[in-house]
């Protein structure tokens, strides 16, 4: 769970473009700190929480709604969160929305031609929206 909400941190930090040093100052706390806190290290008190949401400008159920899913999808929201932790990760689908629906099927058609286990992707294509 600390990693899950970890990612989640930091996928909203990096998406609004913030840094950790900027996201540190906000909560009065070391920049390592918030690298401990966004790889699960440590533990996200809730009083913390609550200032990282604000500083995030989100609220702190917007932080909390991968761990708050249905019995059969924590798993793989979970999964999906620890694979955002990859390096380049967040760049990479980032890019990849704004593909055309023709270069994405043509870049996922690669991948399978490249031999790269596909089967991250079809957890993803069935989560896509319409």
């Amino acid at each position: 769970m600390d990693i899950a909400l970890g990612a989640a941190v930091r996928i909203r930090r990096r998406t609004i473009g913030m840094s950790q040093e900027a996201l540190a100052e906000q909560c009065g706390v070391s920049f390592q700190q918030i690298q401990k806190y966004e790889n699960g290290a440590n533990r996200i008190s809730f009083s913390r929480l609550v200032q990282i949401a604000r500083a995030l400008r989100c609220r702190v159920t917007d932080l909390l709604d991968v761990l708050d899913t249905p019995d059969e999808e924590p798993s793989v929201d979970l999964d999906l969160l620890s694979r955002m932790r990859t390096p380049g990760a967040l760049e990479l689908l980032t890019a990849y929305e704004q593909l055309t629906p023709e270069a994405r099927s043509s870049l996922i058609g690669f991948l399978r031609a490249m031999g790269v286990q596909t089967d991250a992707l079809e957890v993803t294509k069935v989560r896509e929206p319409a």
